[in-house]
C-alpha cells in the first residue's frame, strides 16, 4: 500500500490555479500546467488502502483507485497507467470533468479532507501521454460483424472503442460537424482543452473505428436504413431535450438555452467564428440554473467581457458541510465554488423567474424574479419580494428532460420509452428492438460523465454477446444501477 501514515503526514493539496486576472483573458485550462506532478506522490500516499474501499462504491466504473494510488506514490507511472486504463477508457476526461463521487465516498473523508483521487487520476494519464505510453490497441482479428454507434459523447466513444477492440467494425455517427458530443461543444475550453479529445479520436481511428460527422440519424439518414446496414446499433445520442422556462417574455431576443450559447463559444476556439453569434460582451448576463452547465455559462460570459453576471438557483443555498440526511459515503449536495465562480459574478439562491421584459425592438432588458420557499414540500412565492434585475443576455441552464424525439429516431426505430422519457432497455442494454441497444443519458437520463463511460462499456458487452453469443468485455454497471445517494 501507499505510506501507511501518509494521511497523518500530509494534508490535502490540489492543483494550483492561474490568477483570475490572467485566465479570464484566454480560454486555456484554468490550472497551472504541471503543478500537480511535484505534489501528487504525497497526495497519493494519503490513500489508506482500506479493507473495504468505498471509493469503489462511489465510482460506477469500478476504478482500481487504491492500486493506482499506490503506484503513483511509488512513481511507478507505467503500472499506474495500466491499472487506470483497465477500467476507464478516457481518464483524462473524467480527471478534468467528473465531480468525483469517489472522493465523496473516500473513507478518509469521514473525518478529514478526502484523497485527491481525481487529481491523481489526471496526473497518471497526462504522464502516460507525455511519455508516449498511450498507444492504439487494434484487434488481433476481425469478427466480420458491423456496429453503428449513434452519438460521439463519452458513452458512444466508450462503446465504440470497446467494440472495435473486440474485433467488430464500428462506425460512429455524429450529427455535429466534429466528434465529441457535449465534450466538444458543451464543455468550455477552460475546463478541458479539446486537444485531449482530438488525440483520443486519432487513437480510435488508428484502432479501426470510423467516424461519420454531420449525419443526424432520423433526419439525414433514416433509422430503419441504418439498421439494415449494420448487424447492431448502439444509441448514445444523449438526453438533449432541454428544460424550458415558459414564462411571459420567453420569446424575446437574447433569451437562449445554454446549449445554444456554449457551443458557439467553443466554435470560436475551433476557428469557425471570429466573434460568436451570441456573445456576452458588454451585456448584463443572467444564468438561470445553479449546476455545472450554469457555471460553464458564467465562466464563458466572463471571458467574453460581460458587464455583470448573475446566476439564479431556485433551491436554497446548500451547506458547506454534509447535512445529517446526506451521510458518508453518499454524494452530498454542498455549496461549491467552481473556477468560474472564483472569477466573479453574483449567485442568488431561492428565487424564481416570473417574466422577462424587453425593449421596443424585442430585445430582453430585464428579468423579474421573486423569492421562494418550501412550505409543506410545495414551492411557494414570498409575497412582497418581487424585483427586477438587468438582463441583456439570459441563458437557461436548467437541465434536460430526455432524449430527442423530434428528429424521428425514436419513432423510426419503433422504440419504447420509460415513464421518464428515456429509451427503455433490458438487462443487456438492449431496447425492445432486437439488435438495437442504448447507452448513456439516452437510456439513463441526465447524468455524469463517469456514468456515461460506464454505460458505454456495459452496453458494449451486451452488443458483443448479441453478435457472438459470448463476451469477455467488462460490464461495470447494470441499467438499473444508480448513484450512491440518499
Amino acid at each position: 500500500m501507499a505510506d501507511p501514515k501518509g494521511f497523518l503526514h500530509h494534508g490535502r493539496e490540489g492543483a494550483a490555479s492561474r490568477p483570475v486576472e490572467e485566465r479570464v483573458k484566454d480560454w486555456n485550462e484554468v490550472y497551472v500546467p504541471g503543478s500537480l506532478l511535484p505534489i501528487i506522490s504525497k497526495q497519493a500516499s494519503r490513500c489508506m488502502d482500506c479493507g473495504i474501499p468505498f471509493c469503489h462504491n462511489g465510482c460506477p466504473l469500478g476504478n482500481l483507485i487504491p492500486e493506482w494510488n499506490d503506484f503513483a506514490y511509488r512513481e511507478d507511472w507505467g503500472a499506474a497507467y495500466e491499472r487506470l486504463h483497465a477500467t476507464n477508457n478516457f481518464p483524462e476526461f473524467t480527471g478534468r470533468l467528473c465531480p468525483a463521487p469517489c472522493e465523496a465516498a473516500c473513507v478518509l473523508g469521514i473525518n478529514q479532507p478526502a484523497v485527491t483521487i481525481k487529481n491523481v487520476e489526471v496526473s497518471i494519464i497526462d504522464k502516460a501521454w507525455e511519455s508516449g505510453n498511450v498507444a492504439p490497441q487494434p484487434p488481433e482479428r476481425l469478427s466480420g460483424k458491423t456496429v453503428a454507434v449513434i452519438g460521439s459523447g463519452p458513452a458512444g466513444l466508450a462503446a465504440a472503442q470497446q467494440l472495435t477492440r473486440a474485433g467488430h467494425t464500428v462506425a460512429v455517427y455524429e450529427r455535429a460537424d466534429r466528434v465529441g458530443g457535449l465534450l466538444r461543444y458543451g464543455i468550455p475550453e477552460f475546463k478541458m482543452e479539446k486537444r485531449h479529445i482530438n488525440r483520443r479520436i486519432e487513437q480510435m481511428r488508428a484502432e479501426g473505428t470510423r467516424f461519420r460527422t454531420g449525419v443526424e440519424i432520423g433526419r439525414d439518414l433514416k433509422a430503419t436504413d441504418l439498421r439494415k446496414r449494420y448487424d447492431a446499433v448502439v444509441i448514445a445520442a444523449g438526453a438533449t431535450t432541454a428544460r424550458d422556462l415558459p414564462v411571459l417574455g420567453r420569446e424575446l431576443k437574447g433569451v437562449h438555452q445554454a446549449m445554444e450559447y456554449l457551443p458557439l463559444a467553443n466554435k470560436v476556439q475551433e476557428g469557425d467564428f471570429v466573434t460568436p453569434p451570441i456573445t456576452a460582451e458588454g451585456k448584463h448576463v443572467v444564468v438561470i440554473g445553479g449546476g455545472d452547465t450554469g457555471a460553464d455559462c458564467v465562466g464563458t460570459a466572463h471571458r467574453q467581457g460581460a458587464l455583470s453576471v448573475t446566476q439564479l438557483e431556485i433551491m436554497p443555498r446548500p451547506g458547506e458541510e454534509r447535512a445529517p440526511h446526506q451521510p458518508w459515503p453518499t454524494f452530498p449536495m454542498l455549496y461549491k465554488v467552481t473556477s468560474a465562480h472564483e472569477e466573479g459574478g453574483e449567485r442568488v439562491y431561492a428565487v424564481s423567474t416570473t417574466r422577462f421584459e424587453g425593449d421596443e425592438d424585442g430585445n430582453v432588458q430585464w428579468l423579474h424574479l421573486t423569492e421562494v420557499e418550501f412550505i409543506d414540500g410545495k414551492l411557494t412565492q414570498k409575497a412582497g419580494t418581487e424585483r427586477r434585475i438587468p438582463a441583456q443576455l439570459v441563458t437557461l441552464a436548467m437541465g434536460f428532460t430526455g432524449t430527442d424525439v423530434q428528429n424521428g429516431l425514436v419513432e423510426q426505430f419503433g422504440l419504447e420509452l420509460d415513464e421518464r422519457g428515456n429509451i427503455a432497455r433490458d438487462g443487456d442494454f438492449q431496447t425492445n428492438v432486437p439488435g438495437v441497444f442504448v447507452a448513456g443519458d439516452a437510456g439513463r437520463g441526465q447524468s455524469l460523465i463517469v456514468w456515461a463511460i460506464a454505460e458505454g462499456r456495459s452496453a458494449a458487452r451486451g452488443v458483443d454477446r448479441f453478435l457472438t453469443g459470448v463476451s469477455e468485455l467488462p460490464a461495470p454497471i447494470r441499467p438499473t444501477d444508480r448513484a450512491l445517494t440518499v
